[in-house]
């Protein structure tokens, strides 16, 4: 619903430009708001329509159109010049009237003519020629001379309306001239929006999660409150504080919660406003933006994306960016130089920190950086809830598992899958969102959009079926595996089929065991095609691809090669910054050769572990493969209770895992080893 403004005339709705921006009611008998910034364009009157110079010229040519027919055109005659010569000088006329403007003729019979006893007729202009006067005296013809009277109204248009136009064509060149000029004059003017303390209604408790960035900044809030205590003991504020995070952790957010909690103004601009085609103006905003701050003082200045600005000096292909690098200099400046911004802290937003110039990251400049970084499950939950707010969600969703379904997510991927949740119950016709819309959504999101025009014949979708059996199964009595959550032969995305697994907990960092169960999983599918087809297909595409990846970076960056040794070479640098141009890597051809034969043993060795352990649990395998097929889609507790099952293991009772180094243990139901007679084993 836009929303209103006071006016002399009434009240009008005036439209947000900004999503952000909060536009409020104002009635006449308020005071006036803040003053106005600097840089703001003073409004002008109402310009003219556009349609109103075409308007007007259209009615000058339709003027001069008409005059000119009507001038012009002779009216119909009845006889020629001729043949009102013939009949005068055979003394059939009696009177005439002429009209010397436009020539025209009209006269009486004496006697009537064909039925007539008038007639009309064409002569010259102006007037008669002397031989034509005296037949006309000498055949005793009245003649009578008039003149048709002007429109004096369209006599007056005629004269006064091309001046208008011409006037009104000199008055509007003249306003584009000065607007144009103005927009010149105000090009270095700053394109920040100022928000007064009024406006920013953000506060912390509207950003879920995050407590330990929260504290990080309440420093920054306090000072803004009450800079008097912190005067009063010495301690200065950080002048600048860098929000670091991936995309879409809620940095803005952030930043507009720092400015509703101090409720001071908040300058809020984009790192690309500096940008422009002409070298200074960046620099020039830069001073106009904190002169407007040290107006407001205290205030906040928030820069997003301040790596399109603060990238590395001299650095890219063919030099530095003179603009660039000039506005850089000035935001230098203005943050620590010979005249201090008192009482003005500046937030700035990136994800992109390793590209920043070292001397914008110096204490005195952003003192402090703070990391933004993806949400936790239990600040998942947290998220999940502020989004759940305005949706009808059923009683069958936990948030819980929804939080636990979603590693990795920022808070715009989980508000993006509550969304997509809301329009998939939608599509069902259902009036509160459901637990199957969330799965729906989750596989969206992360797989894509189900295919169900592709159609497989009955190889392609048995293969399919045991190479996910493969994967599912591997996944499963794998001790350090993610546990299997869903397993479908429905083509999704760009595959045919698709595992997917959730792990129980969060997990930061990754034993060599773990890995290795990976590898095994990533080939599961493969192996298993193998040993029921002994054929290949290219349906382990993107498998082949994701453990090569995981196999090299065993090898080159974390150290887990017993050739290689504790030694760690990562990926080069990004090419744009101009630290590796001519690549070159920074071990020998003998290690690099060394590097492939170690990435090739760890995939043999764990394709080799693989086929091992789908031949002895066959079983299990084929009884997953043939129920994928009659149902296309089993859940995780469906996997184990088939393969449990097929080996002969009572369900929810003691089962067999493989280990890390191939042997086999008996475990309960809450995976502790267990003796044949289901006795816990001592701890070692």
């Amino acid at each position: 619903m836009p929303a209103l403004r006071w006016c002399p005339d009434g009240v009008e709705p005036v439209l947000n430009e900004e999503p952000d921006a909060l536009v409020s009611s104002r009635p006449p008998d308020r005071p006036p708001g803040p003053p106005k910034q600097p840089g703001t364009p003073t409004p002008t009157s109402r310009p003219w329509p556009r349609w109103l110079p075409l308007v007007m010229l259209g009615v000058v040519v339709a003027i001069f159109l008409f005059t000119t027919v009507r001038t012009n055109s002779p009216a119909k005659a009845d006889l020629t010049y001729s043949q009102f010569s013939k009949a005068v000088s055979k003394g059939e006329v009696s009177s005439v009237t002429y009209d010397p403007s436009n020539g025209h003729i009209t006269g009486d019979f004496k006697t009537a003519q064909a039925g007539k006893k008038s007639f009309t007729s064409s002569g010259p202009n102006n007037d008669l020629q002397p031989l034509q006067l005296k037949s006309l005296a000498a055949q005793g013809v009245n003649v009578k001379y008039v003149r048709e009277s002007s429109n004096p109204l369209l006599g007056i248009l005629l004269w006064v309306l091309p001046l208008v136009l011409i006037i009104g064509f000199f008055v509007w060149m003249n306003r584009r001239a000065q607007g144009q000029m103005g927009a010149v004059m105000n090009i270095g003017r700053s394109r920040a929006k100022v928000y007064d303390a009024e406006k920013p209604k953000t506060t912390f408790s509207d950003v879920a999660g995050y407590a330990p960035v929260k504290q990080e900044i309440t420093e920054v809030v306090d000072f803004l409150k009450n800079p008097g205590k912190f005067k009063e003991i010495g301690a200065r504020i950080p002048r600048g504080v860098l929000l670091v995070g991936p995309p879409g952790t809620g940095k803005t957010l952030l930043a507009r919660a720092v400015a509703g909690e101090a409720g001071v103004p908040f300058v809020a601009i984009t790192g690309s406003d500096f940008m422009e085609m002409f070298v200074g103006v960046g620099a020039a905003r830069v001073r106009d933006l904190f002169a407007t701050a040290r107006k407001q003082a205290p205030a906040i200045i928030f820069v997003d994306e301040i790596d399109s600005i603060g990238r590395k000096r001299g650095a890219g292909l063919g030099g530095g960016h003179d603009e660039r690098e000039q506005t850089l200099n000035q935001m230098l400046a203005e943050m620590d130089g010979f005249e201090t911004s008192v009482g003005i802290v500046m937030i700035a937003a990136t994800n992109r920190p390793d590209i920043l110039d070292s001397a914008l990251l110096r204490p005195g400049r952003f003192d402090r950086q703070i990391m933004v970084p993806l949400p936790t499950q239990e600040e998942r939950i947290d998220i999940l809830k502020v989004h759940f707010r305005d949706k009808k969600i059923a009683d069958d969703v936990n948030v819980a598992v929804v939080a636990r379904g979603t590693p990795g997510m920022s808070g715009a991927d989980l508000a993006n899958l509550v969304n997509e949740a809301a329009l998939f119950a939608v599509r069902r016709g259902e009036t509160s969102v459901h637990r199957e819309d969330f799965e729906d959504a989750r596989d969206r999101v992360l797989m894509g959009l189900k295919r169900p025009t592709v159609v497989m014949n009955e190889e392609e979708k048995e293969h399919t079926a045991f190479h996910e059996g493969g994967h599912a199964v591997a996944a499963y009595v794998l001790e350090h595996a993610d546990p299997v959550h869903k397993v479908t032969i429905l083509p999704t995305g760009m595959a045919l089929g698709m595992t997917q697994q959730l792990p129980e907990e969060e997990k930061y960092s990754h034993d060599k065991e773990f890995l290795d169960d990976m590898l095994c999983v990533l080939l599961g599918g493969r192996v298993a095609e193998e040993l029921i087809f002994t054929a290949q297909s290219t349906g382990a595409q993107n498998d082949l691809v994701r453990g090569t990846e995981i196999a090299r970076r065993m090898v080159r960056e974390w150290g887990m090669s017993d050739r290689i040794g504790p030694m760690a070479w990562g990926s080069q640098g990004a090419v744009f910054l101009g630290e590796d141009l001519v690549h070159t890597r920074d071990y020998s051809d003998e290690t690099a050769r060394v590097i492939d034969e170690e990435v090739e043993r760890i995939l043999r060795s764990q394709e080799e572990r693989t086929l091992e352990l789908l031949t002895r649990y066959r079983p299990g395998l084929e009884a997953v493969a043939r129920a994928l097929l009659e149902h296309e889609t089993l859940d995780g507790l469906e996997v184990e209770r088939l393969v449990d099952d097929a080996m002969g293991y009572r369900a929810g009772g003691p089962r067999k895992v493989v280990l890390a180094d191939g042997s086999i243990e008996t475990v309960d139901d809450e995976g502790m080893p267990i003796d044949e007679d289901g006795h816990p084993l001592p701890a070692i």
